[in-house]
């Protein structure tokens, strides 16, 4: 069978969750030993090697790369063009947008991964036209594709609940841990602190935009301020999506504004080292349709506070402490309590460890090309 992949999303240089997961289910389906008993196409828009998508434990199977220069609509420009040309078996999209193909029966056999339809949910934390889009698209892959990946079974029910999907069409697939990451200083022997941060810091890592309610985090560390002394600072890594008012401009204390640190994007090495050396992890989202940062926190032995909502309870599992996201008391409360008590934070230590567990990139891969071989065998 050949096997065409839109990699695209996976050679972003800043990668949020969506695009660390095109890149680790690209590079473990390739890496799996049934992989050589396929041929493989990857859609790219910039050029790139081979040697991208490789893994350590070998080099990939035969493989085309397929470079389709960056322009504006290039799913649905470039991708389909060649999709209809030089059509593969089976087109996987790792990332919500299935090319639009008219007639839609000139689209080859399909596999699209839809990670979360929180725009549903949280419209006014999207801007205008990118609700649009995402709503648009998102209805066109869940209708027009043969099979849908959903990464939490939270997804799923979405996807059954605003787009009746049958459920026979979606299989849940987890991601896993962003291998993508170096192993924690213990394990690799890295130790050097990329920025200087003098004392402890709670972490949260994630996009800065309205729906990881970054607002209510910061007022909870400031009301944990003005109630008592803290001895650590509050630190946010993420590329700037796009928030109103700005996050600095809700700190009002300039004490507190002192201990708040806005890093921006953090590269994998940094970020490895900022995970591996938090107090705890901090992720009040509002809505998630998986929730990797917490697997990447419990990874690196961080206790994490998350929000008891979406697909994070599930992924999370009996690691966390979770906490309504829409009280600040609440998530000032598990604050406190991540900081100061020793035993829970321990207990979520462990817990944590054995959490990251269930979920496997490499499984991840095996579910993912034994549902490409049942679409192909059906087809």
């Amino acid at each position: 069978m050949l096997i065409g992949i839109d990699a695209s999303r996976a050679l972003r240089a800043r990668r949020t969750g969506t695009e660390r997961y095109a890149l680790e289910i690209i590079r473990h389906l390739l890496a799996l030993p049934e992989a050589r008993h396929h041929q493989w196409r990857l859609y790219v828009d910039q050029p790139t090697l081979a040697a991208q998508f490789d893994q350590p434990s070998g080099a990939p199977p035969p493989l085309e790369l397929c470079h389709l220069p960056a322009q504006r609509m290039w799913t649905h420009i470039a991708l389909a063009r060649e999709v209809v040309r030089r059509p593969p078996d089976l087109l996987f999209v790792p990332a919500h947008v299935l090319p639009f193909i008219f007639p839609w029966h000139s689209l080859p056999a399909s596999v699209v991964t839809i990670h979360d339809v929180g725009y549903r949910y949280f419209p006014a934390a999207h801007p205008r036209l990118q609700r649009l889009y995402l709503e648009i698209s998102t209805r066109w892959s869940a209708w027009a594709a043969t099979r849908l990946i959903a990464v939490s079974q939270a997804t799923a029910n979405d996807l059954v609940r605003f787009y009746q999907t049958p459920p026979p069409k979606i299989q849940v697939i987890y991601e896993a841990a962003g291998a993508t990451l170096p192993l924690p200083p213990s394990e690799n022997g890295a130790s050097s602190q990329p920025i200087h941060l003098p004392r402890p810091y709670a972490l949260y890592v994630g996009t800065l935009q309205p729906r990881k309610n970054l607002a209510r985090l910061v007022q909870a560390y400031q009301q944990l301020h003005q109630q008592q002394p803290i001895g650590w600072d509050l630190v946010l890594v993420g590329g700037q999506g796009w928030l109103d008012p700005p996050l600095s401009a809700l700190v009002t204390d300039p004490a507190v504004a002192a201990q708040t640190h806005l890093l921006g994007y953090v590269p994998d090495e940094d970020l490895a080292k900022l995970y591996s050396q938090a107090l705890f992890f901090c992720f009040p989202s509002l809505f998630e349709g998986f929730g990797l940062p917490v697997l990447e926190a419990q990874r690196y032995g961080v206790p994490v506070m998350a929000a008891n909502n979406s697909a994070l309870p599930e992924i999370a599992g009996d690691a966390a402490i979770l906490v309504d996201p829409t009280d600040v008391d609440a998530i000032a409360s598990a604050m406190l309590q991540l900081s100061q008590d020793e035993t829970l934070r321990q207990k979520l230590i462990a817990a944590g460890h054995q959490n990251v567990k269930r979920f496997s990139w490499a499984k991840a891969a095996r579910e993912t090309l034994a549902l490409f071989e049942a679409v192909a065998k059906r087809g």
